[in-house]
């Protein structure tokens, strides 16, 4: 009995520790994750061999997905009209093509493509007139960048061990104007 007694003491302890130790390990997790903001994903890079063109068309990326056609409803049917269960086939996937560009989009700001290359990574802005917009901003290795977009500038910062690298695109009551700041921390 006493024997009996102490196995549901430790198997009572055991599961409390268990449970204890699973509720830390989640509010944790949930803590560390609710404050997480996420990078929107990063564009591809322009080449200096290629300049880039009004007129190209849209690479496929992993974050856009081609639009699918609706699937078609199911029709009402008989019975003795459907085939046997074991004997349907699923409907074919239609083949997946890149969405065609808008044909009546401009660009966002009319302007002209302009890059930028600094230790810490490549960016490259849409310069118009009086605005200007991110093309892309791509990290060299080891590097880590985050960017800030506001009605009157745009900045792009890249950082490691020490350094950062600041590339600024602004244009409150000027044209667009870059700068480029690189500095140790």
């Amino acid at each position: 009995m006493a024997r009996m007694r102490r196995g549901l003491v430790h198997a009572m302890a055991w599961s409390l520790a268990t449970g204890a130790a699973v509720t830390l390990s989640w509010w944790g997790v949930h803590t560390v994750m609710a404050g997480t903001a996420y990078d929107p994903p990063r564009a591809l890079p322009i080449t200096a061999d290629r300049p880039a063109a009004a007129s190209a068309t849209p690479r496929a990326s992993s974050t856009h997905r081609p639009e699918r056609s609706p699937a078609p409803s199911p029709s009402p049917s008989r019975a003795s009209s459907s085939p046997p269960a074991a004997s349907r086939k699923p409907p074919a996937d239609p083949p997946r093509t890149p969405p065609s560009p808008p044909a009546s989009t401009p660009p966002a700001s009319g302007g002209e493509v302009k890059s930028y290359t600094v230790d810490g990574g490549r960016v490259a802005f849409d310069v118009g007139a009086s605005s200007a917009e991110l093309v892309s901003a791509t990290p060299a290795p080891g590097w880590q960048m985050q960017v800030w977009k506001q009605p009157t500038y745009i900045r792009v910062t890249f950082s490691r061990e020490g350094e950062e690298n600041d590339v600024f695109c602004t244009w409150h009551d000027h044209p667009p104007m870059v700068q480029l700041d690189e500095r140790r921390t």
